[in-house]
């Protein structure tokens, strides 16, 4: 019984982003658009050293706003990035444990109707990553933050799938090599 619940629910979930998918002709980035993403992040540039026994995706939320539309051949967005990942390595006598939360300033540059349904953009991210180191060895313990300056270079597009709901997926330099997820036009 709850399966065909789910099975149901499933299939209209389904057919209202197919019935609505053909009024996504419209500019997909105008101004005045909210548009909030949330996904995860793989390939991290955060740490220079190797040998994790345990890597936690960075689990990331971004806002882009359009500011300004007709800028070229496309339109300016500004918004914000936080996130958080967290890696751990087990030696075998010691323990060392590292949280790191990220947050920054986005620009954007949209290249508005190359294709239909798609919006391709790039970007620059400023911003700082705050990180817990947390070492614990057979002859003592140790607790440091760590913080610093976090600039990061992509490049990205949102495939939409309806009027405001997207998948994304960004290449990068600085944070994270991809980051991906699912994006929602408010």
């Amino acid at each position: 019984m709850m399966k065909k619940a789910q099975i149901t629910i499933g299939l209209c979930l389904l057919m209202t982003l197919f019935i609505s998918a053909p009024n996504a002709n419209a500019q997909l980035f105008d101004e005045g658009d909210m548009v909030i993403s949330a996904g995860l992040g793989v390939g991290s540039t955060l740490y220079s050293y190797g040998g994790y026994s345990t890597s936690m995706p960075l689990l990331f939320a971004a806002g882009d706003y359009c500011l300004r539309e007709d800028l070229g051949p496309g339109n300016l967005g500004v918004g914000a990035i936080i996130g958080y990942t967290s890696y751990k390595v087990d030696w075998v006598y010691d323990d060392y444990r590292i949280n790191t939360f990220i947050f920054g300033a986005r620009g954007t540059y949209h290249f508005t109707d190359l294709v239909d349904k798609l919006d391709l953009y790039g970007g620059i991210t400023i911003g700082a990553k705050i990180g817990s180191d947390n070492y614990s060895g057979t002859n003592s313990s140790l607790l440091h933050t760590t913080s610093g300056f976090m600039p990061e270079l992509f490049a990205g597009g949102r495939y939409y799938f309806s009027n405001n709901i997207a998948v994304m997926g960004e290449l990068a330099y600085g944070i994270y090599v991809l980051k991906a997820g699912i994006s929602f036009k408010l």
